[in-house]
């Protein structure tokens, strides 16, 4: 199949699983329920550009599988578990007040519709890697690829661990995180996010995929700039001890502290 054809396939399947989400947020009167999909539903973009590419390298194609699934799972599951027992998030409370009574219908487009389409962009790289058919075997880029994808996944995975564990000590009540990964980076969970795609880019670039380079940076952007550092930093700036956290310790990119 060829590359605009399938693609044009998963923009349809999105469409139709947000819209089946959206429907479960108005039963739920939740639509933060779409945060929890976000890494889901890239798992299942990923099994569907598999089988719409029978053509693709058998390893490559098992190579990014296995990684799109693990992040993916592992978002989805600890987003899940983060959530349990609480109320809508704050952004879509805001929403909802300010939009009233038609919230129930432009939910479907200012948040269901709006991250389908961002999820079929940033998954260009995924369909990319699956099609490839040469190299037949995994090549320098698939390796450095997945090298990275492994470093961002450790420092996701350890920062969300982390901060968990530090919310969980009653002790710790309005205190700032600076221990683990979170002594390097303000964002380890962020920057572990970004490194894996840009892993996930360097395999589809394997493949001849160079030109998806717009999918990591334009989930780097959005970590950055708009639903991530920026948005999070916000709600942190007046905590206290958090000015110095912020003047000692790197915003994104691991760095050893600096001396104050």
């Amino acid at each position: 199949m060829e590359f605009l054809t399938a693609y044009g396939t998963t923009l349809l399947i999105i469409l139709g699983l947000m819209t089946l989400l959206w429907l479960i947020s108005l039963a739920l009167r939740n639509s933060s329920i779409v945060d929890i999909f976000w890494g889901a539903g890239f798992v299942i973009v990923n099994w569907i550009c598999f089988v719409l590419a029978p053509e693709g390298a058998v390893a490559r194609k098992w190579l990014i599988g296995a990684l799109v699934t693990l992040w993916g799972l592992r978002l989805s599951l600890y987003i899940l578990w983060r959530n349990r027992g609480k109320p809508e998030d704050f952004r879509y409370q805001k929403w909802r007040r300010e939009s009233g009574r038609i919230w129930w219908w432009k939910s479907l487009f200012q948040v269901f519709v709006l991250q389908g389409v961002l999820m079929w962009i940033i998954a260009a790289p995924l369909l990319a890697a699956h099609q490839g058919a040469v190299p037949t075997g995994l090549t320098l880029l698939d390796r450095v690829g997945a090298a990275i994808w492994l470093v961002g996944f450790f420092f996701e995975t350890a920062g969300d661990l982390q901060l968990a564990r530090f919310k969980a000590d009653p002790r710790n009540k309005g205190k700032v995180m600076d221990r683990g990964v979170w002594r390097y980076t303000r964002h380890p969970n962020y920057f572990g996010d970004a490194a894996q795609w840009w892993g996930f880019y360097l395999i589809a670039l394997a493949a001849g995929g160079w030109w998806t380079i717009f999918s990591p940076i334009l989930m780097t952007l959005l970590l950055l700039r708009v639903s991530g550092v920026a948005l999070l930093e916000q709600t942190l700036e007046t905590r206290p001890g958090y000015k110095e956290y912020v003047e000692r310790t790197s915003a994104f990119i691991p760095w050893p502290p600096r001396k104050l």
